[in-house]
């Protein structure tokens, strides 16, 4: 078998393989008008052009910004490079968290013209509505480059919707995606991101996150169709007392997909919480499933989680990392890797269930990760593509 533990490494992967974008899109007056096999692709993270029950909706399409409009009050979400140009105080929240040197990925990035959004909550606003946008690649063998700003200011609550995707599933090029949150006091913030980007697409994306005292993050990621390499580690800073952060994630690595997901929580504050949950399964592809919680203080208090499922030749390599530096701490974590239990399929099956339909009903159980605060229509969808998921492994 061929080594796809180094497939898609950082140090691998050669940036001058992938051109600029050659052009620009025309701006979209009206989403009616969208293609049915561009708004079946948005459709499948989350995307919905008919903007139902949407607070706000942002499409990028490579590195022209095709599509903005904010709806509701004390809500707004706009292009960075328009944002930049509205308020000058913006500046100062740009690579604050991230550094431009933090590797190549984040020197290119900080290079080349970029794009991206800016979402912005007024204090106190309470965003009930999801906020969708679309980050999409539709140029073969190009880079398409963001950078986000989000901020949620003292009080205010937004859900946040981000599907990316690429035009189909055999497609090469490569997203760099730098995002900076800043939750404020009291704030809370629920982040989705589902991904579909094809089987020859690399992806780094490149994350930070700050939360400040009784402010919560809620990130979920979800992964179900094959990519050529994903690369991401988010990186959260608990810096109030009572900040709280919670990470889900759910990932499938088919064929030779090569997936390095995980995050790492900074707990720097007494009373701070941490979950980190992730669910893999490698049905011929490699996943490295990373956790790291780092405890700096007494009364902070979090667990991690990690299980993988091995359904076929792959690898599924779990790296649970827990530092304490003061006594006081209260940190734990679980992680399993193996195959399905034959004991369950035989219950199953004693029970009615052929071999198959067994092993499907395990598998989808395994991947329904109870995910909190996503509206119902949204949680549908999940539902709808870890069953088309589980349906096309078995």
């Amino acid at each position: 078998m061929r080594d796809s533990v180094n497939k898609g490494k950082p140090g691998d992967l050669d940036l001058e393989k992938y051109k600029p974008v050659s052009g620009s899109h025309d701006y979209i007056e009206d989403l009616s008008r969208v293609g049915t096999n561009e708004s079946q692709r948005w459709l499948n993270v989350g995307i919905d052009v008919s903007e139902n029950n949407r607070a706000a909706t942002f499409i990028q399409k490579d590195n022209s910004v095709v599509y903005s409009c904010a709806k509701t009050e004390g809500l707004e979400m706009m292009s960075i490079g328009d944002a930049l140009k509205k308020h000058d105080w913006l500046e100062g929240y740009m690579w604050q968290l991230l550094s431009p040197d933090k590797d190549q990925f984040t020197s290119r990035s900080n290079q080349m013209p970029y794009n991206g959004y800016f979402i912005h909550s007024a204090p106190g606003a309470k965003i009930t509505r999801p906020i969708q946008s679309c980050l999409y690649m539709a140029e073969e063998g190009s880079i398409q480059n963001i950078h986000n700003i989000i901020i949620a200011e003292e009080d205010s609550e937004m859900h946040i919707i981000t599907g990316c995707a690429s035009a189909h599933h055999g497609m090469s090029g490569l997203h760099l995606g730098v995002s900076e949150f800043y939750v404020k006091k009291g704030a809370v913030v629920h982040f989705t991101m589902i991904h579909d980007w094809g089987e020859k697409a690399d992806v780094r994306p490149r994350t930070a996150v700050h939360v400040e005292e009784g402010g919560v993050i809620v990130s979920n990621y979800i992964s179900l169709h094959p990519v050529g390499s994903l690369e991401m580690y988010p990186k959260t800073i608990l810096d109030g007392e009572g900040a709280v952060a919670r990470f889900n994630s759910i990932l499938v690595a088919t064929n030779d997909s090569w997936l390095d997901v995980g995050s790492r929580v900074l707990l720097n504050e007494p009373g701070t919480r941490a979950e980190i949950i992730s669910r893999g399964i490698t049905a011929g592809g490699t996943i490295i499933a990373r956790g790291e919680m780092v405890g700096k203080v007494a009364g902070c208090k979090g667990h991690l989680e990690c299980k993988g499922l091995i359904l076929n030749e792959g690898l599924m390599h779990a790296i649970p990392e827990l530092k304490g530096y003061v006594p006081g701490v209260d940190m734990s974590h679980e992680a399993a890797v193996g195959k399905i239990d034959q004991r369950e399929i035989e219950y199953l099956m004693a029970r009615g269930l052929d071999e198959d339909e067994a092993v499907s009903t395990i598998v989808r159980g395994f991947l329904s990760v109870n995910i909190e605060g996503l509206p119902p229509a949204l949680a549908a969808e999940i539902d709808r593509a870890v069953t088309e998921t589980q349906e096309d492994m078995m």
